[in-house]
């Protein structure tokens, strides 16, 4: 019997499946560094410089280049695809932002109107914020 027989038929090849793993080269890595850089300076270089006068439109810019840069991470440095893990974990990412997303919208909506609706109005005279069946008592 020979020492390099084969087992039951079988044969102990590795070439029977397919990695569907990220095949990264060093060009990749660097790609995504450029453009981590860029992603980064651009809105460093927008506040500093105070390039944006309106506040709501600096919002909107830094916010698309933030998940601009989110991008450029979960492609270049996690290496996500629709392809790993059967799509996977594309579809538990984009889960997750979708849950994150409506938890901090809700978030702010409901503190902005507890906010607008609780607090007392501000204006001036402290006898008008009395309670309506509070007396005043004068001397």
């Amino acid at each position: 019997m020979s020492t390099h027989a084969h087992h039951d038929g079988h044969h102990d090849s590795h070439d029977d499946h397919h990695d569907d793993g990220p095949h990264v080269t060093m060009r990749d890595y660097v790609i995504g560094f450029v453009l981590s850089v860029i992603l980064t300076a651009i809105p460093f270089w927008l506040v500093m410089n105070k390039v944006i006068e309106n506040r709501t439109v600096a919002v909107l810019v830094l916010g698309g280049l933030a998940i601009a840069q989110i991008l450029v991470h979960m492609v270049y440095f996690l290496h996500m695809n629709g392809k790993i893990e059967g799509g996977w974990t594309m579809l538990s990412t984009i889960f997750t932002v979708v849950f994150v997303g409506i938890a901090i919208a809700g978030t702010l909506w409901v503190m902005f109107y507890m906010n607008a609706n609780m607090m007392p109005s501000h204006n001036g005279d402290p006898a008008q914020q009395q309670h309506p069946h509070q007396h005043q008592v004068t001397q």
